[in-house]
């Protein structure tokens, strides 16, 4: 599996979120307190950018119609979302975070 060079660590502060665009895949790559952790960007409820929600710990929100994720594994934890996120590994190395893409 190709690792894709995502971002520098310092462009993304702890608590924040950012949409990228990796190898074809709409990607919300967040910095949470124990690391980075990236989904697919796309609620599964409503096609909605998620990235343009809101991040409260590892809870993002979605700015449609307010179901949440966890954004370490995907589980969605709050209705009207049902469906998990898929999930990407990360990691950190030199100063860059790097994700995994099938």
């Amino acid at each position: 599996m190709p690792w894709i060079l995502a971002c520098d660590s310092a462009q993304l502060q702890v608590g924040t979120m950012r949409r990228l665009e990796l190898a074809d895949e709409e990607i919300a790559l967040y910095h949470l307190a124990d690391g980075f952790f990236a989904t697919s960007d796309t609620c599964t409820h409503a096609r909605a950018s998620l990235s343009e929600g809101s991040l409260r710990d590892c809870i993002v929100e979605c700015p449609l119609h307010g179901g949440q994720f966890d954004a370490r594994t995907g589980k969605a934890v709050k209705f009207p979302c049902v469906t998990a996120l898929q999930t990407f590994a990360t990691r950190e190395k030199d100063g860059a975070v790097w994700v995994e893409i099938e």
